[in-house]
């Protein structure tokens, strides 16, 4: 149980990470190279450095130890977050940060629609009436890319809580406890290595290469050890709906700093499905534990 003092420190830190995390339209848009494989390689080789170097100052060579500890499970989860990762800077190159930020926020309805299909586990009513809330929300985001351009980036943004889902639903069907820091260094790595076929030649301007390792040391980086130390003193109801700062800081960012505004549909069913995940949230904080979600 933390302290009040605690619960604090775990809000300021997840808010913090949401700030960083969201900063990645702004940066990208600042960017001369326009090339998504490009920006993911170097973007996972940044993180991927970084989060070698934190792990190694805290753990020393017990870091090899508890990655070997992990597994199978570990590795599959590894390479799950990569593709996150790459999908993500890649929808990112090919439509709008709201889109991206919007689409990739479903991940939780996706893991719980899999592990109901997959594991027979229940749904609770109102994660049900949430999922098609947001269905509808992402129909009319749809909708609005096929008079224009971003259909193709939208749907490689569905990949993003597709692989959500297939890591949820494989972690608990063989019920794997991971330590979640050496499996995103395990996706880092993996990130570079399915990039780089993609990526080359990987020259970039100086300025592009600041953008870059900025995103990979704090934009993604810091982002997920701010995560990481927030994710003890907050519940997972908390942590779900705080990381919903995410999507209006990315938007709102990208609108002030880059003139990126959304389209109104874009809006209107981007506000959809953050309606659908904030009532899905705030419902199930209220209610009792053993509620199925």
């Amino acid at each position: 149980m933390s302290t009040p003092a605690q619960h604090r420190k775990g809000v300021v830190l997840l808010v913090g990470a949401c700030a960083c995390w969201a900063s990645a339209g702004v940066l990208v848009r600042n960017m001369e190279v326009h090339d998504g494989w490009k920006i993911t390689f170097w973007r996972s080789l940044f993180m991927a450095v970084f989060l070698l170097i934190v792990l190694l100052f805290q753990h020393g060579s017990n870091l090899f130890q508890r990655i070997r500890a992990m597994g199978w499970p570990g590795v599959i989860s590894g390479a799950m977050f990569a593709l996150m990762f790459i999908s993500f800077i890649l929808a990112l190159s090919r439509t709008t940060v709201a889109n991206t930020l919007v689409l990739g926020s479903i991940s939780p309805f996706v893991a719980a629609l899999a592990a109901r299909i997959f594991l027979r586990e229940a749904v609770a009513p109102r994660t049900w009436f949430a999922m098609v809330a947001a269905l509808a929300g992402v129909i009319i985001m749809f909708y609005d890319s096929l008079s224009g351009s971003g259909g193709t980036g939208n749907l490689i943004a569905l990949c993003i809580p597709i692989a959500f889902a297939c890591n949820v639903v494989l972690l608990r069907k063989h019920h794997a406890t991971l330590d979640l820091i050496p499996s995103i260094l395990l996706a880092g790595i993996f990130s570079v290595i399915m990039t780089l076929p993609f990526a080359l030649p990987l020259t970039v301007s100086a300025g592009d290469l600041g953008l870059l390792a900025t995103m990979g040391v704090i934009q993604l980086g810091m982002g997920l050890l701010l995560y990481m130390l927030a994710v003890p003193h907050l519940s997972s109801a908390e942590i779900a709906l705080i990381t919903i700062l995410e999507i209006i800081f990315g938007v709102v960012s990208t609108w002030m700093f880059v003139g990126e505004r959304p389209s109104h549909a874009a809006l209107v069913g981007g506000g959809i499905v953050i309606g659908a995940l904030v009532v899905n949230h705030i419902v199930g904080m209220r209610q009792a534990p053993q509620v199925p979600v």
